[in-house]
């Protein structure tokens, strides 16, 4: 079961975003900062949306979230989804394509033209449902920048 993540359900969301944040090697995670950072986001809201994936069980064992930006070169409003998190202990049952696939029918509910996202260069586990997906594969290169 797919779910906006909202006061309600936020603190389930939390251990998820930890593991999440570990997995990118993220330096210093806290769960203060995050609860205030997320909270912003709502289903109802034009800045973006986190959702929840509950098992059979209850259990919150995946999230996803969709920002919204806008790209000149369509001239269009496009949603990101800048995540995509299952527990490992649940992956392979078709948890991230549902999520992938529920972020794209909000984004587009919210007037995007279309989802896109990025991934780590390592991450073969996702590109392998990325692939798997009637999606295409940019060509791009991401560049950060740090003052």
């Amino acid at each position: 079961m797919i779910e906006a993540v909202s006061g309600t359900n936020l603190e389930e969301l939390l251990p998820l975003m930890r593991k999440y944040q570990a997995f990118y090697k993220i330096s210093g995670i806290n769960d203060d900062k995050n609860r205030e950072f997320f909270s912003q986001f709502n289903e109802s809201g034009n800045n973006g949306c986190l959702f929840l994936y509950r098992n059979d069980d209850g259990k919150a064992v995946a999230f996803a979230t969709v920002y919204f930006t806008f790209v000149s070169s369509i001239p269009a409003k496009v949603g990101v989804m800048n995540d995509l998190y299952t527990d490992p202990d649940h992956r392979g049952n078709g948890i991230g394509k549902r999520l992938i696939n529920h972020c794209l029918k909000f984004a587009l509910s919210k007037g995007a033209a279309r989802l896109q996202w990025l991934t780590a260069e390592d991450n073969k586990q996702a590109q392998k449902l990325y692939d798997s997906l009637d999606a295409k594969k940019s060509t791009w290169n991401v560049y950060t920048y740090t003052a």
